[in-house]
Parts: C-alpha cells; sequence; structure tokens
C-alpha cells in the first residue's frame, strides 16, 4: 500500500508552512510549467507537498495558470 501524502495547492501568506526537512523541488509535468516549484516537507511525520497556485510573490493571475501542471499526480 502506497503512503500518503497531503498535498495543498495555496495562495498567498502561506509559502512558509512550518515543516521539518522543508525544501523547494523543481518539478517537470508534461503538461507543461507549473506555476512554482513545489515545497515538501513534513508536519507531525506526516508528508506533505506545498504547490504556490500563483506562484511565489503570486506572479501569476488567475487566467493563465496551467491548471493541470498544477494538479499532475505522477511526481
Amino acid at each position: 500500500m502506497a503512503a500518503s501524502v497531503l498535498g495543498i495547492i495555496g495562495g498567498s501568506g502561506i509559502y512558509d508552512i512550518p515543516m521539518d526537512s522543508a525544501r523547494w523541488e523543481t518539478i517537470t509535468s508534461p503538461w507543461g510549467e507549473p506555476s512554482d516549484a513545489m515545497r515538501r516537507g513534513e508536519i507531525e511525520g506526516q508528508p506533505v507537498v506545498f504547490m504556490p497556485r500563483h506562484g511565489r510573490g503570486h506572479v501569476h493571475s488567475p487566467s493563465p495558470i496551467n491548471y493541470r501542471a498544477n494538479i499532475d499526480q505522477r511526481r
């Protein structure tokens, strides 16, 4: 059975969720470039991945966001 991972797609103000062993990881997707890198870490032992939907610093408006690349589960 695969281990569960909590995925959070969020917006402004939650880029620095307190996580243990947190690191930003650049990913690729067959759908193109996602909004930003993913932040991987753990919260109380639970693996967590955070994706800033509009990019860090809110650099993408809603219309051009590549939702397919942001939600791709093959990572």
